[in-house]
C-alpha cells in the first residue's frame, strides 16, 4: 500500500518559477525534437527535408517551415538550395543532449517494468521535463539495476 505524500501549495513565487521552468521546457522541447529527427534522418536517409519532417512529425509543411525558420534564426538548422536541412554544431550538440536523454530515460522507464513501446513513446514527452536532478538519478538507478543490484 503506497502512503499519500502531503501536499500543500508552495509559496506563490516558487510555483511560478515551477510554471515558468515547464513552459520553457516546452518552447526547448520543439526545437530539440526536430533537431534530434534532423539528425536521426540524416543518419539514416543522408537527407532530412521539411516534407518528411511533417510526415514524421504528424504537423504541416507550414509548421514545419515556421520551425525551420526559428530554428534557423537561434542558429541550429542551416538550409541548403536543393538539398534540404543541416544541422549547424550548436543544432548537433542539442540533438546529442536530446538523445542521450531520451536513451537515459528509456533505459530508466525498462529498469522499473515498462514494456519497450510504452518506455519509448512516454520517454519522448519525459525527456524534455526531467530536471538534470532526476536524470542524475534515473542514471545511478539505471547503473545499479544493469549491474544487477537491486
Amino acid at each position: 500500500m503506497s502512503r499519500a505524500l502531503p501536499r500543500s501549495l508552495p509559496p506563490p513565487e516558487d510555483h511560478a518559477a515551477r510554471f515558468a521552468q515547464q513552459r520553457e521546457a516546452d518552447r526547448s522541447a520543439i526545437a530539440e525534437d526536430y533537431v534530434e529527427l534532423i539528425a536521426d534522418l540524416l543518419q539514416e536517409e543522408g537527407e532530412a527535408r521539411a516534407v518528411e519532417i511533417a510526415r514524421r512529425m504528424g504537423v504541416a509543411q507550414a509548421t514545419v517551415a515556421a520551425t525551420v525558420t526559428r530554428l534557423q534564426r537561434d542558429g541550429l538548422v542551416e538550409t541548403k538550395p536543393y538539398r534540404g536541412l543541416f544541422l549547424t554544431p550548436a543544432g548537433q550538440a542539442i540533438a546529442s543532449a536530446a538523445r542521450a536523454r531520451h536513451e537515459l530515460v528509456v533505459r530508466f522507464l525498462l529498469a522499473v517494468g515498462l514494456d519497450p513501446e510504452t518506455a519509448e513513446a512516454d520517454a519522448e514527452g519525459l525527456e524534455h521535463h526531467a530536471s538534470e536532478k532526476a536524470l542524475a538519478a534515473f542514471a545511478r538507478f539505471v547503473a545499479k539495476h544493469e549491474a544487477g543490484k537491486p
